[in-house]
């Protein structure tokens, strides 16, 4: 065993491979920390609408909770309006005060109802969050009604028994919570599928990068760098197309939602693919192998700006801003869209397709700019190659 362990720490790749798993450590370990380092402290960055119709104990609730909740609260005149950008996900939450509020709480033994709408296509975290704020908006409201019915009563002498045990009964709960969740998501292996689909796409796209760099290598001579990078393209679009018909077909069987379809999500998987292999390749062209390490980088900042596990919102400005150039962020909002429900994929579709563009054209420069490499080189190399297999 003792020679065996030396020719292996002799070979290139096994030092190599050790490390790269001392990167993968290293870089996980930066970006995850300093991506959700103060996430909590970014709920200001979160939006309740709220649609007030109570001129009275609306009005001011409304004010109110602008104070106390440690949110961004926006009035909506229209609960249409309201529904319509909590589908978009530019709020997180709705909550609608009633026209009768005042009067169903200045009367006793009445009782009064505040409505929530919650859009669960969404990270499970923004649920976890908002139905927590809605039970506490509900028993705060609740208490500050039970109070005034209490002052009401002590106002009154000589009430009779029977009329103060009703009139307790009535005061036990004077506002109760209609919560409604809209795209709704069945279980938590289909909330967890928009992560799954991203992290199994990407890393798949980078190792299948790495071969084909490798298979380039071996080519050498016998093909010209044009060539090779059209077979490249040619390889990424068959791979994208094949592979995301395994990805759809399997996440359907095994009991995913699709609101949209199969071929919708086959055609949005394919796209997302595409622009993974392109960007991806991106650092392979430009690097040779080493450009795994920005590959290994790339994923780790994808899966921590792309809103799969920890909403955008709550990312700090760096992470929120360089999600918008890394092709995970319109995965992921594609991708809730297409399962769960929401505007259609139609933007982060055109998104991917541009970064598709780009990096391909990029690709094409890195390639031209790039020096041919002589047949005895290729030669040799490929000898290397095959002698350390």
């Amino acid at each position: 065993m003792g020679n065996a362990l030396k020719a292996f720490l002799h070979k290139t790749p096994t030092k190599i491979g050790i490390a790269t798993a001392i990167m993968f450590q290293l870089i996980f370990s930066i970006v995850w920390m300093t991506g959700y380092d103060g996430v909590t402290d970014n709920t200001a960055n979160l939006t309740i609408a709220v649609v007030n119709e109570d001129a009275g104990v609306g009005r001011q609730l409304a004010e109110q909770l602008g104070q106390q909740l440690p949110f961004q609260i926006v009035t909506e005149s229209s609960l249409d309006a309201a529904k319509q950008k909590l589908e978009e996900r530019s709020v997180q939450m709705v909550l609608h005060l009633p026209p009768a509020l005042s009067a169903q709480l200045q009367t006793p033994g009445q009782k009064t109802e505040l409505q929530y709408w919650i859009n669960e296509s969404n990270p499970a975290l923004i649920k976890s969050m908002m139905s927590s704020v809605a039970a506490g908006v509900t028993a705060t409201v609740n208490k500050k009604a039970i109070a005034a019915g209490a002052q009401a009563v002590l106002t009154q002498m000589n009430v009779p028994a029977a009329q103060a045990q009703s009139t307790a009964q009535a005061l036990s709960e004077r506002v109760t919570s209609s919560i409604q969740f809209t795209n709704p998501v069945s279980g938590m292996s289909n909330q967890m599928v928009p992560m799954m689909l991203v992290l199994a796409s990407y890393v798949g796209s980078m190792i299948m990068g790495m071969n084909l760099q490798q298979s380039s290598n071996l080519i050498g001579a016998q093909a010209g760098k044009w060539s090779k990078f059209a077979a490249r393209a040619v390889l990424n679009g068959i791979a994208a197309v094949v592979t995301a018909l395994v990805g759809t077909s399997l996440v359907l069987l095994l009991g995913g939602q699709s609101v949209h379809g199969f071929m919708a999500l086959w055609g949005f998987l394919t796209l997302c693919l595409l622009a993974f292999l392109f960007f991806s390749q991106l650092f392979l062209l430009l690097l040779g192998n080493a450009g795994m390490l920005l590959n290994i980088i790339a994923l780790s900042a994808q899966l921590v700006s792309s809103g799969a596990m920890v909403p955008r919102e709550l990312l700090n400005g760096f992470y929120r801003g360089l999600g918008d150039y890394l092709p995970a962020t319109y995965a992921v909002e594609g991708n809730m869209n297409l399962l769960f429900g929401g505007p259609g994929a139609a933007g982060a579709s055109w998104s991917l397709l541009l970064i598709v563009l780009v990096t391909a054209v990029l690709g094409l420069l890195v390639t031209a700019l790039r020096k041919e490499t002589a047949s005895a080189h290729g030669t040799v190399a490929a000898a290397k190659l095959a002698h350390s297999e």
